[in-house]
């Protein structure tokens, strides 16, 4: 069954896309955790950090790539971001179709509540 990313990149779903090329696509995430948040998504479905083979270095590389791009664009660069792939529920996966997100356009504070 096709992800809800499968199905925006397919145009069967409507999304907000900021770029595109011929490997990732970047969308305004529909619940954004930060006055920029925007998600980068490869074409190719991998599921989780754990599925990447080693060929897809370049695709991951490529990614963050696109993310300090689109950083600079939205004019986040020089007060700065954070980028983040969340891995499996604990780390926060939501959809199951490895993504990039780019947050940034205030104090972002701490990543996690310390114990």
């Amino acid at each position: 069954m096709p992800t809800l990313f499968e199905k925006i990149i397919a145009g069967e779903l409507p999304a907000k896309i900021v770029y595109r090329d011929d490997r990732v696509i970047a969308l305004v995430d529909i619940r954004p955790a930060a006055p920029v948040h925007l998600l980068i998504v490869p074409y190719k479905p991998i599921p989780t950090v754990n599925d990447l083979a080693d060929a897809d270095e370049s695709l991951i590389g490529h990614m963050v790539l696109v993310a300090r791009d689109l950083a600079r664009k939205q004019g986040i660069d020089a007060s700065g971001y954070r980028l983040i792939i969340n891995c499996n529920a604990d780390g926060g996966q939501e959809v199951y179709h490895l993504h990039l997100h780019l947050l940034g356009g205030r104090a972002l504070g701490p990543l996690v509540t310390r114990a």
